[in-house]
């Protein structure tokens, strides 16, 4: 068996996310943002500890279609010392691609200064590429645009659920092109960046740009190839698990918000061989997101009991918010000031939200009492108090004379 190319397989590192961050004085950029570049110093760190023989991106370098200088200057600067260890492919994902098809994309600079082992995936291409441990074959497909696909198309008349079929008829169409011109004695991978029918999805609904259409995921477990690199759902997961090939959202590198609260964060080290190729998932250390809930209807010192609560939970460094259920009766004995304090170690408190349980809605069943008529609100009343329908008919006959005659 000949040895295994090593591949780094990562995407959706989203530069110029900083939600939940603060400014740090020392460099002028959010918090956030240096949590992304961080985690992209450490894939790049793997990458050379240990001896990666190529790296695929599968898109999403920034957050927004227009980055700003320094956010661009970060990212070129770890993909130049990437490109150092090894060719890199970056592949154009929706979020890098312009507004209109006649610009240029946010990564097509590589292209265009040459930078050395760099290659752009701005087109549907095969790619040959020479590595360490031999050859491989790269074939890029970036985010569909409806402009590219189907441009020459008449499209008058159309539904968007037509559009939509069109499109992913097209991106099934040259998927089946480029495996035409894989060579079967080279190790061949597919990189992408779109939606799988079928997939789990993360936080990526979000920030995502524009109508998205999803892929048939019958059209990417095709065994001419050897692994299917996506990008674009944050979400890591095989969609052929314990199938050949393996076809994989290695995820994002770091969480955005509460909805990826628990979910890992990472990159796929893949070992590259023809017919026999298999892969990893590494975590990286992604910033902490937590909630902590408290409820404080029984307790005669709420503040004191979400204090408590906190102090089971390591809060360092981490994105934090605290949900708390009370009563109207305590709810204004809670003293945001002193929860504050117990979080002062927090990377960011996203929130200290109160939700106040009134028995009174609970017992009429109904979430806005106020909406109801008085009638109405006296019918529910006296439901509560199991009186018999006769009863409630009667004196609700009554109620409403009495409301008529004093309006």
């Amino acid at each position: 068996m000949t040895d295994p190319i090593r591949l780094l397989h990562f995407a959706d590192v989203h530069i110029g996310m900083e939600n939940y961050g603060k400014i740090d004085p020392a460099t002028g950029i959010s918090s956030r943002v240096m949590d992304f570049l961080r985690r992209l110093s450490d894939i790049v760190a793997y990458a050379e500890e240990n001896d990666a023989d190529l790296a695929i991106f599968s898109g999403d370098a920034f957050k927004t279609r227009q980055p700003n200088p320094t956010y661009q200057r970060e990212f070129a600067r770890r993909i130049k010392r990437l490109a150092r260890q090894c060719p890199v492919v970056l592949l154009v994902g929706n979020h890098d691609l312009p507004a209109m098809t006649q610009k240029a994309s946010t990564i097509d600079i590589f292209q265009t200064l040459e930078v050395e082992n760099v290659i752009v995936g701005h087109s549907d291409s095969l790619h040959w590429i020479e590595t360490k441990r031999g050859p491989v074959q790269v074939a890029t497909v970036p985010y569909p645009m409806r402009q590219r696909l189907l441009g020459e198309v008449n499209t008058r008349g159309r539904s968007l659920h037509d559009l939509d079929f069109m499109l992913r008829e097209q991106v099934d169409l040259l998927i089946r092109n480029l495996s035409d011109d894989v060579d079967m004695s080279v190790p061949a991978v597919l990189a992408g960046h779109f939606t799988v029918h079928g997939s789990k999805l993360g936080s990526e609904r979000g920030v995502m740009l524009g109508r998205d259409v999803a892929v048939l995921a019958s059209a990417l477990a095709d065994p001419v190839w050897d692994y299917v690199a996506l990008g674009h759902i944050h979400y890591h997961q095989d969609l052929n698990e314990g199938n050949y090939p393996p076809v994989v959202y290695s995820g994002s590198v770091e969480r955005i918000d509460f909805g990826e609260e628990g979910d890992p964060k990472g990159f796929c080290w893949v070992n590259l061989v023809r017919e026999e190729t298999t892969y990893e998932f590494v975590e990286l250390p992604a910033r902490q997101f937590l909630t902590i809930r408290v409820d404080v209807r029984d307790e005669p010192d709420p503040t004191q009991a979400v204090v408590k609560a906190i102090a089971r939970y390591d809060v360092d460094e981490v994105v934090v918010r605290v949900i708390i259920t009370a009563t109207p009766e305590n709810e204004a004995l809670i003293r945001d000031r002193d929860i504050q304090a117990v979080l002062e170690n927090a990377a960011f408190v996203a929130g200290i939200k109160r939700e106040v349980d009134y028995p009174v809605r609970r017992r009429l069943g109904v979430e806005s009492p106020e909406r109801l008529e008085p009638s109405e609100l006296l019918e529910r009343y006296l439901k509560t108090k199991e009186t018999s329908p006769e009863r409630i008919d009667a004196l609700r006959n009554y109620a409403e004379n009495i409301f008529s005659n004093e309006e």
